[in-house]
């Protein structure tokens, strides 16, 4: 199997679906605006571009299965399955703010093996694959050198779904503003492990996160030369609900979590 091959060929499906997400956006109707849950939107524009992504995939390879977010396939593989969030950040997405993606992760087991994270409006496209590095563009790109969390610029996320956790993932935020230059919450977890690959953040942690938020992220990550791992310093962070990731200072972060995060 020519991963690369195949990380390319998504990549440009990812461009081409990219398109319709800008041209949908910019005439947005948010009467058409769905509720999957408390503060969890879905749109026609997130099930179409999930259909086309779909379509185009079972081009590329067509042995694989499917997890979507939206549910328009789920016919999942015992060895290889695609991994899709057709639109990471839809709520940015509704609200206009101009940052959002396309996460698309293949996974052989539970491994990711190669992974796009498209940003359509700075039209950015991260590209991975098991073995051949990360990019951005076609550039090479790596995590910071910042080997400190003093000296380090952090992103999360806000677990919404389990208000019984929010005081404490609030202290966990405390103690890292004090001890870091800051953190930043972009609502979408594909450009921050995206953002973390190519340098922009030192490390990202969040919780209640979903595989299709996370399959192509962390892939890029580890082969940017950064760290993945669950809040315990495990591999259980594909299907686990929750990770950190970062290039030198994946310690530091996990000390910092582990005083406050006992579940």
């Amino acid at each position: 199997m020519n991963l690369e091959s195949i990380s390319r060929q998504v990549a440009q499906l990812s461009r081409e679906v990219g398109q319709f997400l800008l041209k949908e956006g910019a005439g947005f109707d948010v009467a058409r605006l769905e509720y999957k849950g408390v503060n969890n939107l879905v749109s026609y524009v997130d099930k179409e571009a999930e259909k086309a992504l779909v379509k185009g995939l079972r081009d590329i390879l067509p042995e694989a299965g499917f997890i979507t977010e939206e549910g328009t396939v789920m016919e999942k593989s015992e060895i290889f399955n695609w991994v899709i969030d057709p639109l990471d950040g839809t709520t940015n997405f509704v609200h206009q703010v101009p940052l959002f993606c396309i996460s698309v992760g293949l996974i052989e087991g539970q491994v990711p093996v190669a992974g796009v994270v498209h940003e359509p409006h700075r039209n950015e496209c991260f590209t991975a694959w098991k073995g051949g590095g990360a990019y951005c563009n076609d550039q090479s790109i790596r995590v910071s050198a910042v080997k400190k969390l003093e000296d380090s610029l952090l992103a999360t996320g806000f677990p919404y779904a389990e208000g019984d956790k929010m005081e404490i993932y609030l202290s966990i935020l405390k103690e890292l503003l004090r001890r870091s230059h800051g953190l930043r919450r972009l609502g979408s977890a594909a450009i921050d492990l995206a953002w973390v690959a190519c340098g922009r953040f030192q490390a990202f942690y969040e919780y209640n996160l979903n595989p299709w938020d996370v399959a192509a992220g962390v892939l890029l990550v580890q082969e940017a030369g950064g760290v993945v791992t669950d809040f315990k310093g495990g591999d259980n962070f594909v299907f686990g609900g929750q990770l950190v990731a970062s290039g030198h200072i994946q310690q530091e972060l996990l000390d910092v979590i582990g005083m406050h995060w006992k579940g």
